[in-house]
């Protein structure tokens, strides 16, 4: 017989029992699948993440990303088609510009006395997630 838990905080959670008797919690946060500036990203509420440069963006901003490709509630997943009509996710500007690691390209033809090198150096914006809405 497995002993009951009290859940306390979170609505989705499932419980199952295990060999040694004792129950077992698995909490499941809600996540979505947004495309943000020509890149997809699986987000969930709170998530810190680096996506390609916002035009015109200041910390503190909000800014809200509407090509919401998948929602997981929990207990419902909703593919969208192409996007899920309604549902969009707010994120917040941490940071508007936050330069990426140096990339060097070096180029070079053989017997040729031909070499060629080339640094990059790829431009961010730091965003949080604070919400996704359905």
């Amino acid at each position: 017989m497995c002993p009951d838990f009290f859940l306390t905080g979170r609505k989705e959670a499932s419980a199952r029992c295990s060999p040694s008797g004792y129950k077992l919690l698995i909490f499941k946060q809600m996540y979505a699948i947004v495309e943000m500036n020509g890149q997809q990203f699986k987000v969930e509420k709170g998530n810190k993440m680096f996506v390609h440069h916002i035009q015109n963006s200041e910390s503190g901003q909000t800014i809200e990303f509407e090509n919401v490709l998948l929602v997981d509630a929990g207990d419902a997943i909703t593919v969208g088609t192409p996007t899920v009509k309604g549902a969009k996710v707010v994120c917040e500007v941490m940071s508007p510009l936050v330069k990426g690691d140096k990339v060097l390209v070096f180029h070079k033809k053989r017997r040729k006395g031909h070499r060629k090198l080339n640094g990059h150096r790829q431009q961010f914006t730091e965003v949080t997630i604070q919400d996704i809405i359905v």
